[in-house]
């Protein structure tokens, strides 16, 4: 399968990529969870990639997206970026050439988000790869710091152990769902006297709850 291969070629270099022929699966992974790029095939079963791509234009969900398709007429490929695709890219297209347009699209997605997260007496500067508690260096571990920035870019939304993993380590490292555990478990010693609470979800994964705020406490 064309899909799996180009999921094998890009992790190798280095990308974290998840791959569903399933257009419903794709909008409800979006809705979901936070990417930076779908790379979206027009021949989908079911829910085709025109559809997809609608739904999530219409659902505000503003994820960049690339096409790539064996479809070369002039006439789709204006449709589909009207209708919201961020580029578009006819098979057979050179994986070098692919690549640059994904650091492109991404580059482009990552200029505008502030890279400063504040969460109550918690905040995180994710360029610079440090945190505070109350103003105070909060000392971490990298694994530890990978951890609270990917909680926290998805306050209130559940990840499991193999999310955590895939996130975190590239694709050649091993790590057991228990190492998830121990340092999860490090991260809530250190952050639970400011109010931060890593919830586990049975059978599901963590989330991080994001902190009432004081105002809120006051009243």
């Amino acid at each position: 399968m064309l899909a799996n291969g180009l999921a094998r070629a890009l992790r190798q270099s280095g990308y974290q990529v998840e791959v569903t022929s399933d257009g419903l699966t794709g909008v409800s992974w979006v809705e979901a969870e936070t990417f930076d790029l779908a790379i979206l095939d027009l021949g989908l079963p079911g829910l085709d990639g025109s559809e997809v791509l609608q739904r999530l234009r219409a659902r505000k969900q503003m994820v960049p997206v690339l096409i790539l398709t064996a479809r070369e007429a002039l006439e789709e490929r204006v449709r589909l970026l009207d209708l919201g695709a961020d580029d578009y890219l006819v098979k057979p297209v050179a994986l070098a050439e692919l690549e640059a347009r994904i650091r492109a699209l991404i580059r482009r997605g990552q200029c505008a988000p502030d890279p400063h997260i504040r969460l109550g007496r918690l905040e995180l500067d994710t360029v610079g790869k440090r945190a505070w508690l109350d103003g105070e260096a909060l000392e971490l571990t990298a694994r530890e710091w990978a951890a609270i920035e990917f909680l926290a870019q998805r306050v209130n939304r559940i990840v499991n152990k193999d999310q955590i993993i895939q996130a975190l380590y590239s694709w050649d490292e091993e790590i057991t769902p228990n190492a998830v555990e121990k340092f999860i478990s490090r991260l809530r010693v250190k952050l639970e006297s400011a109010g931060i609470v890593i919830r586990t979800v049975r059978g599901l994964g963590y989330y991080l709850e994001k902190p009432r705020d004081i105002s809120d406490e006051a009243t």
